[in-house]
């Protein structure tokens, strides 16, 4: 029985926002300077028009390719005869590697930050900050996952997990929710937390650029860009530029392709 990616990432995609929506209800962490209702609707409309019209063209082509990968028997996993759960495995830590690169030359790189940088606008981090995408950030991002597929070789099934297991960390981290510190310390040995990736998106350059981790935290400490926020850098999350203009849908498409990509790296 075929496995329909998308369709599984939905479930828990849903299934995962409304237990996250309550838990920012009860324990949330930051106040909402707006309501909520109206983030909610706008990154809503957001993420039905990205999850259709990827839908409808590269996810098909990725999940197209990734057969014809599977069928050749190229890349890596398949050099080494992984199978089962131990290739599963593998490819969520592969990948999650591949992607916290991805994600740091999103901020590094001037033309991806242009589309990226739409993300980072939102100058309120919940979990509906986790729907805020460029179309055409999404775009470049199933192009980095076709050389992913190639390179590793990655079954159909574990590319299904992967990228239900990043979506739902993505919600997570994203939320405006704190834990207690002793537990804050504990999930730290593994996974990115909302605290620290509350610190990717604060005004501040020396934090934002830094905590690019979706599922291990083990790539940021590797890598040196483990970044903790302090209290005064907390206060302040997304760009400087746009902060009154971020839940407009002509400034939200348009952002990309105003200004210098160069200007909004810099602490203002």
């Amino acid at each position: 029985m075929g496995i329909d990616v998308q369709m599984l990432r939905l479930i828990f995609f849903f299934a995962a926002l409304g237990s996250l929506f309550v838990c920012e209800s009860l324990v949330h962490t930051r106040p909402w300077e707006i309501p909520r209702v109206k983030r909610w609707i706008f990154h809503m409309a957001v993420s039905i028009f990205n999850t259709v019209w990827t839908r409808l063209t590269v996810a098909v082509a990725v999940l197209a390719w990734l057969r014809v990968v599977e069928n050749h028997g190229w890349g890596i996993s398949r050099m080494l005869g992984l199978a089962g759960v131990v290739e599963i495995v593998g490819t969520i830590i592969v990948f999650d590697f591949f992607d916290y690169w991805w994600h740091r030359f999103n901020h590094l790189v001037p033309f991806l930050w242009r589309f990226h940088k739409v993300h980072h606008t939102d100058t309120h981090v919940d979990v509906t900050t986790t729907l805020r995408f460029h179309p055409g950030e999404l775009f470049f991002s199933y192009g980095a996952k076709v050389c992913w597929i190639f390179i590793w070789g990655p079954s159909l099934a574990a590319f299904a997990i992967f990228e239900t297991g990043i979506t739902l960390y993505a919600l997570f981290h994203h939320s405006n929710i704190d834990f207690p510190d002793r537990w804050e310390k504990r999930l730290r040995l593994v996974h990115m937390t909302p605290r620290l990736h509350a610190g990717h998106h604060t005004v501040s350059l020396r934090t934002r650029d830094g905590n690019y981790s979706t599922i291990f935290l083990i790539w940021d400490r590797l890598f040196g860009t483990l970044r903790e926020p302090d209290f005064e850098e907390l206060k302040t999350l997304g760009l400087s530029e746009g902060r009154a203009t971020y839940l407009e849908p002509g400034v939200f498409l348009a952002a990309p392709f105003r200004g210098n990509a160069d200007e909004t790296r810099r602490v203002k």
